[in-house]
């Protein structure tokens, strides 16, 4: 199921804030622990028992530090995919529409090619323009005609041929180190 990009920044950011909520919950309960660690070891002394309850306060409390710190560095790289991605999603139309004009596509070309680049066969595009079937196929026909394919794999393929090149032609990792 596909969820806009503002529902799924409105569940991340529910998400962040119940991670938070249970991180001051844990942080108030780690306090608690070295509080009452501290009161026993100020009233009874140093004793084992008192020494592992210490410890273990203090581990709740370093775990819990290093568990929001995590969580920050996951948020942070979500939030840098999120932009990444609409970055991506701008480039993919950017380089549609550089495609269509390079194949002097009409507006109403573009706007059949770009249905046909969704999956919509002839009919579908057809109702969802308002026209005539045979009116659409001739227009796809016009749009093959331009990009040099016969047929909607063909043009779909064209993109995905130019996607392939770009990720083949990408720096690697270990290339920029």
């Amino acid at each position: 199921m596909m969820h806009s990009p503002t529902a799924l920044i409105r569940r991340r950011d529910q998400q962040t804030m119940l991670v938070a909520a249970v991180i001051v919950l844990q942080s108030v309960a780690a306090a608690f622990f070295v509080a009452d660690a501290l009161g026993d070891l100020t009233a009874d002394g140093l004793t084992r028992h008192i020494a592992i309850e210490a410890l273990i306060a203090f581990a709740l409390l370093a775990g819990v530090f290093l568990g929001a710190w995590h969580m920050r560095e996951l948020l942070a790289d979500a939030r840098r995919r999120e932009r990444a991605l609409a970055i991506a999603s701008g480039a993919l139309a950017d380089h549609v529409a550089m495609r269509f004009a390079d194949w002097g596509l009409t507006a109403a070309e573009a706007d059949v090619a770009l249905f046909a680049l969704k999956g919509c066969d002839a009919a579908e595009i057809a109702r969802l323009r308002g026209a005539a079937q045979g009116t659409v196929r001739a227009q796809l026909s016009q749009v093959y005609a331009k990009a040099g394919v016969s047929s909607q794999a063909g043009l779909v393929s064209l993109f995905f041929e130019d996607l392939l090149d770009i990720t083949a032609n990408a720096p690697k990792a270990s290339d920029t180190d």
